[in-house]
């Protein structure tokens, strides 16, 4: 007979690992929650699931979400895409993430100042030119990184 005691916790940390495999945004303190209005720290959590490099990540930035500074990441080069306000609304990281590696790329950003569930998409791009899409748009094998905003 199982004891629960001992089997719960071992499940939970392992659908934690199996969810951390994926590109994510967390805040800076691994949190997918924050105050409505609120400026945070957040991360973007890249690893490389190949046997090849990722070369390039790109950021869908939510509606309502306002990026206002990156952390440098050493070995990537960062551009921007805004609209016509002015607000950044996607960014691409090119660089390398060799295989069994991962990267972080820190931004601080304002969040929406109405409750909610913020949808981040990101787009992993592999040296051979392959695309993986944590968008939802098949969410089993590419579910999209979210923050529930409160």
């Amino acid at each position: 007979m199982f004891n629960l005691k001992t089997v719960l916790p071992l499940a939970a940390a392992l659908l934690l690992s199996v969810a951390g495999a994926h590109a994510t945004v967390r805040t800076e303190t691994g949190l997918t929650e924050s105050a409505a209005g609120k400026s945070e720290t957040y991360r973007l959590n890249v690893p490389t699931e190949k046997e090849i490099a990722t070369t390039r990540i790109r950021l869908v930035v939510p509606a309502g979400v306002v990026i206002s500074r990156f952390q440098v990441t050493p070995g990537f080069t960062r551009a921007v895409k805004k609209d016509a306000s002015g607000l950044v609304t996607e960014v691409v990281w090119t660089g390398r993430v060799a295989p069994m590696e991962y990267a972080r790329f820190f931004f601080q950003a304002r969040n929406p100042a109405a409750g909610g569930e913020v949808v981040w998409k990101i787009y992993q791009t592999y040296s051979d030119g392959s695309v993986v899409a944590w968008d939802d748009t098949n969410p089993a094998e590419g579910p999209a990184s979210r923050t529930t905003v409160k």
